[in-house]
């Protein structure tokens, strides 16, 4: 058994890319061990379709392509990453009522603490930043 696992994927930042990157990181997962169907890989397919919203609609065409990033540490815990290379980091908006959007960081840390897990910003070298989220591995063992 490896004591890594990790994979990427770099898209255009723009809509189609966000069911693309979805797709990707269910096979990913299902090749890990954990079916589509459970539990924790809906909620990593909530929280890559929510990272990669924010990384095409967020940074105002400055960031031409994003990356996700899945890696499977130590078969313990599962992280997943969105980077961009726009400066702007997430920002913590109260989510009025009228509002059909900003919600998705608010989305993203429910999920996360939901599921034991955590979130964290870090400023890439480029000037961009990756957007990580930290979750148990409940899967089975990788093959590797």
């Amino acid at each position: 058994m490896a004591d890594l696992q990790e994979a990427s994927i770099t898209l255009p930042s723009e809509p189609a890319s966000v069911p693309a990157a979805r797709r990707y990181i269910g096979e990913l997962l299902t090749e890990w061990g954990l079916p589509c169907a459970a539990e924790t890989a809906e909620t990593v397919l909530l929280i890559v379709s929510e990272l990669a919203t924010n990384a095409v609609q967020h940074t105002f065409g400055l960031s031409p392509t994003f990356t996700v990033e899945l890696r499977l540490e130590e078969d313990e815990a599962l992280r997943v990453g969105v980077t961009d290379s726009h400066p702007r980091w997430p920002q913590r908006l109260p989510a009025a009522v009228q509002q059909d959007n900003g919600r998705g960081m608010v989305i993203i840390r429910s999920l996360a603490a939901e599921s034991g897990g955590r979130v964290s910003v870090i400023p890439t070298p480029e000037g961009g930043k990756t957007v990580w989220i930290a979750l148990p591995w409940t899967g089975a063992p990788v093959q590797g």
